[in-house]
């Protein structure tokens, strides 16, 4: 299996880390951006700035038809997954594999129960970038992606394929052993920071000198872990701590997608957040007062943000 094309949808905080190493790494007019509308001549005419530079990346239309893709990258918000989902269908081709990027634990099974299993791989980013207007200033090896099949004892075909255009390209990536275990650790840590600093109005760097703050996130990470162990997923107190060294080396101010959110007067990702802790909790029999709590408290802000919109 070879790839030599590959589409983003997203072009994001998360898609900007690929962006410009695909473009780059890749022939020329291999690598192209799916948008439209005013979204496409925004991308068109401003391009983005990436730590600095500005690109202007080739964009096609979900309409064009008879070009495929090897690869696609879903990098979009969950609120935006299911427009996404019907977009890429012109870029589904026989062989062509999805990865799709976004938080959450459970948007491969709705891209897969579109196109199928076979063309979806799991995948996950760990990472922290802001963007803001279309400009980004990040790290660029300061994370990675993690990708694969269910379980990677060894490597199939498609994802040994997936990491040829990585090891081209310079992509950081990681390929574990056990993926679903990973999207679970992720997804325990983006309930516990993204909703905590949301609902408080803090950025990442409070958790290095609050124990309170810490108090409210290791809460809501916990139920997650118990929903986890419920599901048959290992994860616990051992990847609670884990998380604290890495949480010590982000930048201070940076601040979590769903604080971005609600201070730019949009609507956040809390349903796949604690929206979804609490639906599967009820599911299982696991109490979640804490991530009831955050939900709720976000949703508050979330109205009084449309409040303010309409005067």
């Amino acid at each position: 299996m070879e790839m030599k094309k590959v589409t983003l949808i997203g072009l994001g905080a998360m898609g900007s880390f690929f962006a410009p190493r695909l473009a780059a790494g890749l022939a020329p007019g291999a690598f192209r951006v799916l948008a439209e509308g005013e979204r496409k001549e925004r991308l068109e005419r401003q391009g983005v700035t990436l730590n600095g530079v500005n690109y202007k990346f080739p964009v096609i239309e979900p309409a064009l038809t008879g070009d495929t893709a090897d690869l696609v990258i879903m990098a979009v918000k969950d609120m935006g997954l299911d427009q996404a989902i019907t977009d890429i269908r012109n870029q589904v081709g026989p062989g062509t594999q999805i990865l799709c990027v976004m938080n959450g634990i459970e948007s491969e099974e709705r891209v897969a129960a579109a196109y199928g299993w076979e063309h979806v791989l799991y995948s996950y980013m760990r990472i922290s970038i802001v963007m803001d207007q279309g400009i980004a200033d990040f790290n660029p090896d300061g994370g990675s992606v993690h990708f694969g099949e269910k379980e990677n004892a060894t490597l199939s075909p498609r994802v040994l394929a997936v990491k040829e255009v990585f090891d081209i390209c310079g992509i950081p990536y990681e390929i574990d052993a056990d993926m679903l275990r990973g999207l679970w650790f992720k997804f325990m840590c983006n309930v516990g920071e993204n909703t905590t600093c949301a609902l408080l109005g803090i950025p990442f760097g409070v958790f290095r000198t609050n124990e309170d703050a810490n108090f409210i996130r290791r809460a809501a990470m916990r139920e997650v872990a118990a929903i986890a162990q419920k599901k048959g997923i290992d994860i616990g107190e051992p990847e609670i701590e884990r998380q604290e060294k890495t949480i010590g080396k982000l930048p201070f101010e940076n601040k979590p997608s769903t604080l971005q959110d609600l201070e730019r007067g949009r609507k956040t990702e809390v349903e796949m957040f604690s929206g979804t802790v609490i639906r599967l909790g009820e599911e299982l029999g696991v109490d979640t007062p804490v991530n009831r709590v955050l939900y709720h408290g976000i949703k508050v802000k979330e109205a009084e943000n449309e409040r303010r919109r309409r005067g």
